[in-house]
């Protein structure tokens, strides 16, 4: 898993921008979470065949991370019902217009949202996330390539949680890990932009299999690329018949509001 993946499990940063603008960042290392280091290889290798992967202390220490995760997302999913708030975990690879899609719902106005927002390096997201109108804390985890439940639960309290209706988790641009990690979040949904082309649902399964929530994204500029979004549509009902599938565009605002109107019902429910 992350051993191949070259991310480094338990060490990442926080970044705490202070009333005077000023930021600063300091390591955060999580009991229980190994480092891991990249094996570069000419070739490719089924899982099957790794030697690394095949040891059964290797696949102990996965289990028993991911165990611990799982109990800490639940934690994070019982502090977020008591507060009646709806969080949404959002995934996806690097640019494909995740902050964007969080800065049309805030200024859609109809919602107190907080965000906890994760990246390699910088608080260039949550910088524009707060421009945007909504709370945000940064989470800047290193060589780690996703957000896990231990990270997203010291973030949800640097968040006004008693102010908010809804609070996102955008995760670290990356179609492979954050799939694996349940951060405490009520639904998943995970972005395909047109420029990425159509065949990343069968090509990126297990990602697309957890979405609840799929958003074909940079809707407009689908006649200047060969993307047929009936196919990804078809795919992604093959890996999830229950996935819920939107076509938007955030800056031209092309089903937007179809979005903040699902967001609007999920809240209803919580």
């Amino acid at each position: 898993m992350c051993k191949d993946c070259g991310c480094s499990m338990g060490n990442h940063a926080h970044t705490h921008t202070h009333a005077d603008g000023t930021t600063h960042s300091h390591p955060h290392t999580h009991d229980g979470h190994t480092d891991h280091a990249h094996d570069a290889h000419e070739h490719s290798h089924e899982a099957h065949a790794h030697p690394v992967l095949n040891e059964s202390k290797t696949i102990d220490v996965i289990e028993k991370i991911l165990s611990e995760n799982d109990k800490e997302a639940a934690h994070n999913r019982a502090h977020l019902d008591e507060k009646k708030i709806l969080c949404i975990n959002l995934m996806s690879s690097p640019g494909a217009g995740k902050t964007t899609l969080l800065e049309a719902t805030i200024k859609a106005g109809k919602f107190k949202i907080g965000v906890v927002e994760g990246d390699l390096e910088t608080n260039q997201d949550a910088d524009r996330i707060v421009k945007a109108g909504a709370k945000a804390h940064q989470i800047s985890t290193g060589q780690t390539c996703h957000l896990d439940a231990f990270m997203v639960h010291e973030g949800l309290h640097h968040l006004p949680l008693n102010e908010l209706d809804l609070v996102f988790i955008e995760n670290v641009g990356n179609l492979v890990c954050p799939a694996s990690y349940d951060v405490g979040s009520h639904f998943n949904a995970v972005l395909l932009s047109v420029p990425e082309g159509d065949d990343k649902v069968s090509k990126y399964p297990v990602m697309f299999r957890a979405a609840d929530v799929l958003l074909i994204t940079k809707a407009s500029l689908a006649p200047h690329f060969d993307f047929d979004i009936e196919r990804v549509k078809n795919d992604a009902r093959k890996l999830n018949p229950k996935v819920d599938i939107f076509v938007v565009d955030s800056k031209t605002g092309e089903g937007i509001d179809k979005w903040i109107s699902y967001l609007e019902f999920k809240k209803e429910l919580r």
